[in-house]
């Protein structure tokens, strides 16, 4: 690629310029671009745009790269920057990056700056793009999706914060010969961000609910149908909290906080586990905290889930339960599930046993 200036979706992709540092200046000092930019000079001032423009950039262009402005087309101002590092010429592999200020923020500037310069390197030869993020970082992993990247995996511990702490960052991949346009999400968002039947309310997983999933899953009666039966950490249902955004973009799990409609409190749990997307099956599961039990909200829960899982397309969902867990599998047959048989030890039980499950099921086309 060669540093010319190209335009396309509103946004114009031109060679960095010293009447942009300035912007550069106040952009790569924002708290929210440092969040998921550790590495960026600190503080991040004139000096440190002007390094970049007159050495920074052109030493990306002469190690086979790219470093562009993200500009206004109408004023040539800048919006942020997008560039291309060359990984392996032998390979035709880049990784593509890119920042927007909080003024473009919201208007589509990433996601137009991304797509053109995903154009033009394949134009320009390359075979495979790859965008790194960092686990948390949801916006920028809506933008690998809306431009056609996939979701390849986790590379553990390959990114750095200015202090040396190792993070997780997610590959979304994106190859010449891919189909154009965005990516279908196997667990598209919520209609609204809930479902709900004015009883009960749906949402997605938050950080903030740690506290409350964290005290459900410790209680004995969850930790034995957990798989394993093991109570959590509270490091590992934070990270989970944490996470949930990312796993539902990737098709992994729907994580959904049950939330007493009138309240407002999380009185539980409930997932959506993709398990097998080739044949449309889904598993789900739920649990509920004490106060709430007996109330008829686990069986509205798994109906609301049932119904949004039909709806996106998945044709049949089973659920697994001990034995002698009669009160979860009361509520499965009340939402429309049905019984299918045992599966004889296939969970892991406490001090190495193995425990039987089992197993209902409802089709897309069961009558409600």
């Amino acid at each position: 690629m060669t540093p010319e200036t190209i335009e396309g979706y509103g946004v114009r992709l031109r060679p960095c310029h010293l009447a942009d540092v300035p912007e550069m200046v106040a952009g790569c000092a924002d708290p929210e671009i440092r969040r998921f930019m550790p590495l960026l000079p600190d503080p991040y001032d004139s000096d440190a745009a002007r390094w970049w423009v007159t050495e920074g950039a052109p030493a990306a262009w002469a190690a086979g790269g790219a470093a562009y402005t993200i500009a206004d087309p109408a004023t040539d101002r800048l919006l942020g920057s997008i560039g291309l590092t060359r990984l392996s010429a032998e390979r035709a592999t880049y990784e593509i990056g890119y920042w927007v200020g909080a003024a473009a923020r919201g208007r589509g500037v990433a996601t137009a700056a991304t797509r053109l310069l995903t154009e033009r390197a394949f134009a320009a030869g390359a075979v495979r793009l790859e965008l790194l993020t960092r686990t948390e970082n949801v916006a920028s992993q809506r933008i690998a999706l809306a431009c056609g990247y996939r979701h390849e995996g986790v590379r553990r511990a390959a990114g750095a914060d200015g202090d040396g702490v190792r993070q997780d960052l997610i590959a979304w991949v994106r190859l010449a010969d891919d189909p154009p346009g965005p990516l279908a999400r196997l667990l598209p968002d919520l209609p609204d961000g809930r479902l709900t039947d004015g009883v009960v309310t749906l949402r997605p997983v938050e950080p903030a609910d740690t506290d409350a999933l964290y005290r459900l899953h410790s209680l004995p009666e969850v930790v034995a149908n957990r798989v394993p039966p093991v109570a959590p950490e509270r490091a590992a249902l934070a990270r989970r909290c944490r996470l949930a955004a990312s796993r539902w973009l990737a098709g992994e799990a729907a994580d959904l906080a049950i939330v007493d409609a009138v309240t407002g409190a999380v009185v539980g749990g409930c997932a959506l586990f993709y398990d097998e997307p080739a044949t449309g099956q889904a598993m789900i599961g739920y649990s509920l905290l004490p106060e709430a039990r007996g109330r008829g909200l686990a069986a509205r829960t798994v109906r609301l889930v049932a119904g949004w899982a039909f709806g996106i397309g998945v044709a049949r969902l089973w659920a697994g339960t001990r034995p002698d867990n009669v009160a979860s599998q009361r509520v499965l047959e009340r939402a429309g599930f049905r019984r299918e048989g045992l599966l004889r030890g296939r969970l892991p039980g406490p001090d190495g046993a193995r425990v039987d499950s089992v197993v209902y099921g409802r089709l897309a086309t069961d009558e409600n």
